[in-house]
């Protein structure tokens, strides 16, 4: 069953976990837009645009950058809420078959809607820092990088042990 268009097509509701994290992934993200929607007319024309594995700020730019977070976070998104509509096109091994197919959607599906919503969550952090920071509110964020790093790769450890329990 290797061959991605002979593969069955579930239809499978969504969990309560995946709509309680659309919830907070897109509240998060919506609600940094808003933010800075609110703050913008009080921004420096200089805000931090990229910081170092430490957290400091390693260069400065006009305030418009920082719309490229919330537009990189929609593209985002978008993308992964098509990929998690079409469970049945994600690489899966080669003892997906009939009978366990619901199962492995399911995981798959799952992870791509933990992972799309940690990235929302990242990028409203980012968002609200740097203009935390432009404002002089706070000096940066070093803590941001390990925690950003482990709650991307958790989820996916989590999920590849999961799968491989799948029989």
């Amino acid at each position: 069953m290797s061959n991605t268009w002979m593969r069955p097509k579930i239809k499978i509701p969504k969990t309560k976990s995946e709509t309680f994290l659309d919830v907070v992934g897109y509240s998060c993200f919506l609600g940094s837009i808003v933010f800075l929607v609110t703050i913008w007319s009080r921004l420096p024309e200089k805000v931090p645009t990229h910081y170092n594995a430490f957290g400091e700020v390693d260069r400065w730019g006009g305030k418009y950058e920082l719309v490229i977070l919330p537009v990189i976070g929609i593209l985002i998104m978008l993308l992964m809420t098509f990929f998690e509509k079409f469970p049945e096109t994600h690489n899966y091994p080669k003892r997906l078959n009939q009978s366990n197919a619901k199962e492995f959607y399911l995981l798959s599906r799952k992870l791509i809607n933990q992972i799309k919503n940690i990235c929302l969550i990242i990028f409203a952090i980012i968002l609200i820092e740097s203009v935390s920071i432009a404002l002089g509110w706070i000096n940066g964020f070093g803590w941001f990088l390990p925690i950003a790093i482990l709650s991307v790769f958790l989820p996916i450890i989590v999920g590849i042990v999961k799968q491989n329990r799948i029989k």
